[in-house]
């Protein structure tokens, strides 16, 4: 089954971590994001550019506005798409994620979502 992984961040969190813990949690992700690999397990991770773009129906068309939420402090900073057996597995990936163990987490969390496995008609 596929799932996926939202990570969410705090950029004033990210930006206050000393650059030898900021050193030190790469490379647990990048280890992470290794053993993921190596398991077959991963099938993609991305970071996101702090950039996004809203698209929501105006009273005639759509408008496109700066990001879904300019007021939030936690925003998604990046993503996976996880295949694994169940969501037992999913929840154990998710709980292991170096960002939300490494000292007590770095200002955000992660939500994990199961994917449709259909086509068009499970939208």
């Amino acid at each position: 089954m596929k799932y996926v992984m939202l990570i969410y961040g705090n950029e004033t969190v990210w930006n206050s971590l000393p650059p030898a813990d900021m050193a030190e949690l790469i490379g647990r992700v990048d280890t992470f994001n290794q053993e993921l690999s190596e398991s077959g397990e991963l099938v993609l991770a991305k970071g996101l550019v702090p950039r996004a773009r809203s698209v929501r129906m105006g009273p005639d068309a759509p408008v496109v506005t700066d990001g879904p939420y300019l007021e939030a402090k936690e925003y998604v900073g990046s993503m996976y798409i996880l295949d694994v057996d169940g969501e037992e597995r999913a929840l154990e990936i998710a709980t292991s994620y170096p960002g939300v163990v490494h000292h007590h987490g770095i200002g955000g969390g992660l939500e994990l979502w199961p994917l449709m496995e259909g086509g068009a008609g499970d939208l």
